[in-house]
């Protein structure tokens, strides 16, 4: 259904779905594209998951982030659960990987540059640490009941 003047329209037919879509799409001049890159932290010394607390943790990789890279916090319930930059985030998924929510930018090329950016910086205060990162979107290996649980609202539903 869509919404036309406050009321809902019954989208009947191949053509009233594709009207529907064509009025939400931006001239080719306005698009943009974006980075979206999920890493898994582990312990290199036992190659457990990263938990979010303690030494090292998730959130001392966000705090190197901040404290070295010049970052800012996001919170929730005075929980850090992720950082801002120049358009960009990086925030915490369920299982507890780090995805970077890349700016929207003009080109691949500045998409990979930013990509390639944030991983040195990951790299550089993972490895002070004994951490690695391992990008994946699901753990090849890890137990549920292994992995960390985030400290978001959301993720409670999940």
């Amino acid at each position: 259904m869509s919404k036309k003047n406050g009321h809902h329209k019954t989208i009947s037919s191949f053509s009233s779905l594709t009207q529907f879509l064509e009025k939400g799409c931006k001239e080719k001049k306005d698009w943009m594209i974006g980075t979206e890159h999920e890493k898994f932290g582990y312990i290199k010394e036992t190659l457990k998951p990263l938990p979010y607390d303690g030494t090292p943790s998730i959130t001392s990789i966000l705090m190197g982030l901040k404290d070295r890279y010049g970052w800012k916090p996001l919170t929730e319930n005075g929980n850090l659960v992720g950082l801002k930059k120049k358009g960009a985030q990086v925030t915490l998924e369920p299982g507890g990987q780090l995805e970077l929510s890349g700016a929207p930018l003009d080109s691949i090329h500045a998409t990979c540059a930013e990509a390639s950016r944030h991983l040195k910086e990951v790299k550089s205060v993972a490895e002070k640490i004994g951490v690695g990162f391992i990008g994946l979107g699901a753990s090849p290996d890890w137990r549920h009941n292994e992995m960390p649980r985030m400290p978001k609202q959301r993720y409670k539903l999940m």
